[in-house]
């Protein structure tokens, strides 16, 4: 039996850590996907939980910097950009890898959400200068640190510029 026209089974991205691209297309639907999603909140509860214990260990006054959430998010950022390297360019494609460490661990231990209440409540305060030099501090860092880290993974495991180019 054929899928209409723009049905769920046509419309499945495919997984690119997967050897097989159409994987997921060939399962029956019942058993379709759970298992990303399992292996997505397990890394979350890892992650949060990371996310709890130092933002509860690092509370911050009403008006005051949130170093907690700024600290969570520039080190996500940074180990983000490290994973990459390993995910894309040194380790063989695996099932679980990148939904377990990428979308769990590090989006569990990363708050963008709480970044953006943050700048709220530091507003709402009237802290605006706080507020702005944490919403473009944040951005900044970020941006720095995901480059590090992509720069200090490709270093560690040799990979130059040229072989970059060259593989």
């Amino acid at each position: 039996m054929s899928e209409p026209e723009g049905s769920a089974e046509q419309d499945l991205p495919v997984d690119s850590d997967s050897p097989e691209p159409d994987v997921f297309r060939q399962r029956s639907r019942a058993g379709r996907r759970w298992d990303i999603a399992l292996v997505i909140a397990a890394g979350g509860a890892v992650g949060g939980g990371a996310r709890y214990l130092l933002t509860s260990s690092w509370p911050h006054a009403a008006g005051g910097f949130p170093w907690a959430t700024f600290v969570e998010n520039v080190s996500g950022s940074l180990l983000l950009g490290a994973l990459m390297v390993f995910l894309l360019e040194v380790w063989r494609p695996r099932r679980y890898t990148r939904p377990f460490l990428g979308v769990g661990v590090l989006g569990g231990y990363t708050t963008f959400s709480t970044y953006t209440a943050d700048i709220d409540a530091l507003l709402r305060a009237g802290a605006v200068p706080i507020a702005l030099a944490y919403l473009f501090g944040t951005l900044a860092a970020g941006f720095l640190a995901t480059w590090t880290g992509l720069t200090v993974a490709r270093r560690a495991v040799g990979i130059t510029n040229a072989s970059r180019r060259t593989a």
